[in-house]
């Protein structure tokens, strides 16, 4: 969940109705999204579905690290069509994807009587995966490389709000991200970072930008006969400025770029096939973005 970004500490209902339709809400990659996977090398050639589901209960930081009094309560289901090709280009062999993720989230202010229930059901920006390239190196490393461009299409979104109030289903905006992941792999470990940089273009409706961002996931595990068990990671950073309306109040209030990491265990178990993992994260430091305890649950299974 990206910012609900506040101009000041002291927050109103009015304020936050203000905001959230200037500034744009979710993060393109989801964090978390890569951890407990060998990011870096490719599946065996097939068609692979794939089912991750967040439960997220957050809370607006703003710049300076301080608690907002804003939460948001985020369920978000990602279903995943995955395509290894089994050909290669460049020596490396070539996979794409499609995913369409779809989110119920409801805002809540501490100590506010005014807001109500907003809770509502909504799809999130459409994610192509039009080409990914892994290579398997010496050494047993793997790395890989590719692009993920996500659609403006989302249901809701700053500019187009859902119809009972709260935030938007989605963004407002495309994204262009490239994608680049290494693994090493050898007797059961798994070390691995996943990279993401996102190239958000404007909302048109509300010429808003948000600024480029960094982010990385983060995987140490080890196979134990059927089970899997370790720690994972992310690391989220904005590194250019927000610009548009909205941007200047942001910009005297310490720059409102986001900055946020996060740990926590991870188990997964091989069913024979099919395999499922279950991971949970907590963010240890946090500015101008929410977090708090994110819950995942993935199940991959070959066709």
């Amino acid at each position: 969940m990206r910012r609900i970004l506040m101009a000041t500490v002291a927050l109103t209902t009015m304020l936050v109705a203000t905001q959230a339709s200037a500034t744009e809400l979710w993060d393109p990659h989801l964090r978390g999204t890569d951890e407990g996977l060998a990011a870096g090398a490719a599946l065996p050639p097939g068609v692979y579905g794939v089912w991750d589901q967040w439960y997220n209960s957050l809370t607006v930081y703003n710049s300076s690290g301080q608690d907002t009094g804003v939460h948001v309560d985020a369920l978000v289901e990602v279903p995943i069509l995955l395509w290894q090709s089994g050909y290669k280009f460049l020596g490396g062999e070539y996979s794409a994807g499609f995913a369409q993720p779809f989110d119920y989230t409801n805002t809540r202010i501490a100590g506010a009587t005014t807001l109500g229930d907003n809770g509502h059901w909504g799809t999130f920006n459409t994610i192509l995966i039009p080409g990914q390239l892994s290579w398997a190196l010496p050494n047993n490393f793997h790395a890989k490389l590719g692009l993920t461009v996500y659609l403006d299409d989302a249901s809701s979104s700053p500019g187009n709000p859902p119809p009972g109030g709260g935030v938007g289903s989605g963004n407002g905006y495309s994204t262009i991200q490239p994608d680049f992941a290494v693994s090493w792999l050898k007797d059961g470990w798994n070390v691995s970072i996943s990279t993401h940089y996102a190239v958000n273009m404007k909302n048109s409706k509300t010429n808003y930008q948000s600024g480029d961002e960094f982010m990385a996931d983060y995987t140490v595990t080890k196979d134990i006969g059927k089970w899997t068990v370790g720690l994972g990671g992310y690391s989220e950073n904005q590194v250019s400025s927000d610009t548009g309306a909205g941007a200047a109040a942001c910009a005297t209030n310490g720059g409102c770029q986001v900055a946020i990491y996060g740990i926590g265990p991870l188990v997964g178990y091989n069913f024979g096939g099919a395999i499922g993992m279950a991971e949970y994260n907590a963010a240890f430091a946090n500015k101008s973005d929410a977090g708090g305890d994110v819950f995942m649950v993935r199940l991959v299974v070959p066709f």
